[in-house]
């Protein structure tokens, strides 16, 4: 009887946090009317909704696909060892950014001068700045290396 409660607690605890979207917001903002997308279930979806019609893309291992699609010829990136490729290229020539420590850096570089953005307590700022003003989106919960990924994308090329 013990071991049938404790498995339906854990059955229960993941139905709720499968429920719970992660936000990202506009800016500092933590208000509805500011969201700009959420995370739910490997998709991110136009601001609140989680309509099929409002996915992005669509998160699947180590890949971000267009919109519902898990096709190969709809890849947009794929992550490996903290590097975002190309759509299904893994060659050094094809790195958009390296994500390293809390920092975005263009490319392949790990340098100062090439970070493109800094992430810190669930804010994501310009450069290397951690300055309110310089805060582009704000994330509520917490996501994984291939999520921010996708996020990212929508934030900045899917609008």
């Amino acid at each position: 009887m013990k071991v049938v409660f404790i498995i339906m607690a854990i059955v229960a605890s993941i139905s709720v946090g499968a429920v719970n979207p992660v936000k990202v917001y506009k800016g500092t903002s933590v208000y509805n009317s500011d969201v700009i997308c959420n995370v739910t279930s490997g998709k991110v979806y136009k601001k609140n909704s989680v309509y099929n019609s409002d996915v992005v893309c669509t998160i699947r291992e180590n890949k971000i696909y267009k919109a519902n699609s898990v096709y190969n010829s709809d890849v947009i990136y794929t992550i490996r060892d903290s590097k975002v490729y190309t759509g299904n290229s893994v060659y050094n020539s094809d790195i958009v950014m390296t994500i390293r420590d809390g920092k975005i850096y263009r490319g392949t570089s790990v340098y100062n001068s090439d970070i493109i953005a800094t992430v810190r307590d669930g804010k994501v700022y310009k450069g290397t700045s951690v300055y309110n003003s310089d805060i582009l989106f704000t994330i509520k919960g917490n996501l994984t290396l291939e999520e921010f990924v996708a996020v990212w994308f929508t934030v900045f090329y899917a609008w």
